[in-house]
């Protein structure tokens, strides 16, 4: 009977698992499913400690389904192309938590910014543009560590497209179309280092080590000097990989007017975007044709 009895809670509670998560993709009006009005009032109350005291970070009042309303809005900004997938050991979440998220603005979580969350909450329950110290954190540890992973990516998506700073919103995955300086820029970074790591298996730092803080700030200062050495790289691929790279290159090229000899937090937010998009869908392709000699320089 026990057994029975435990069986039928798990399923209940898997069902409103479900239509919580449900929710969260559609909308506060799912909450009927659960036989919650979505008119119920909710309060909000955000404390951090400060020495012997609490500090308040926000008080927030709202209606239970306008709070689903806004976690949705929040977490479709967020939505990128996972680096890792379902299946995988470790895979993306569909709903990255906000801790998460911080903990990519600093090198250790005790140097998270003090007044960074409190300003990140505000954001996701009033729908406001996030904080600008958000992305410039985040960037900062790019240049610093050189690493762009999918949290990364999540956020500086999520805040530009709050920002409505670029035309036709910022996309999920790859765009090939998009002509945007920086963001083709970033695309292109991304082929330049799998050439290199193609033309030589197994090297130790690529250009992404040596060349991506000056590369996605003074893009007119290092691009030519990498395409230079691309050039060496593309030589040692066998001549199938050789040509579908060059006619990658070039049309990534084709769709840049200018090479820009600045790029401000906006445009060093959609290089990074461009850059990990571009990555994902360079390793989520046939391997098979990017294959190379062994000799190295």
């Amino acid at each position: 009977g026990d057994l029975n009895s435990n069986e039928a809670q798990d399923a209940a509670t898997l069902q409103q698992i479900e239509v919580l998560l449900k929710a969260l993709r559609s909308g506060g009006d799912e909450l009927r499913a659960l036989g919650d009005d979505p008119a119920t009032p909710i309060y909000l109350l955000g404390l951090a400690p400060n020495a012997a005291r609490l500090s308040v970070r926000f008080w927030h009042t709202d209606t239970l389904g306008h709070l689903f309303d806004r976690l949705k809005a929040h977490y479709e900004a967020l939505r990128i192309v996972p680096q890792f997938e379902a299946g995988s050991k470790r895979p993306d979440p569909e709903f990255p938590p906000s801790w998460r998220l911080l903990r990519e603005t600093a090198r250790e979580s005790k140097d998270i910014p003090p007044l960074l969350a409190g300003a990140l909450m505000r954001a996701i329950l009033e729908g406001t543009p996030y904080p600008d110290s958000l992305a410039g954190a985040v960037i900062r540890r790019i240049r610093a560590d050189r690493t762009i992973n999918f949290y990364r990516a999540a956020v500086l998506k999520a805040w530009l497209t709050r920002l409505n700073c670029t035309q036709g919103g910022i996309p999920v995955s790859l765009d090939t179309e998009r002509t945007d300086p920086a963001y083709r820029l970033g695309r292109l970074f991304a082929v330049l280092e799998k050439t290199q790591e193609d033309a030589l298996p197994g090297i130790n730092a690529t250009i992404r080590e040596r060349f991506y803080s000056a590369a996605s700030a003074t893009p007119s200062m290092v691009f030519p000097r990498l395409l230079r050495t691309y050039q060496h790289h593309l030589a040692k691929l066998v001549s199938g990989a050789k040509v579908n790279r060059e006619k990658l290159v070039q049309e990534i090229v084709d769709g840049l007017d200018t090479m820009p000899p600045h790029l401000n937090l906006e445009a060093q937010a959609l290089f990074a975007i461009g850059y990990y998009h571009q990555r994902k869908a360079l390793f989520g392709g046939n391997k098979a044709q990017d294959m190379t000699t062994d000799d190295k320089e």
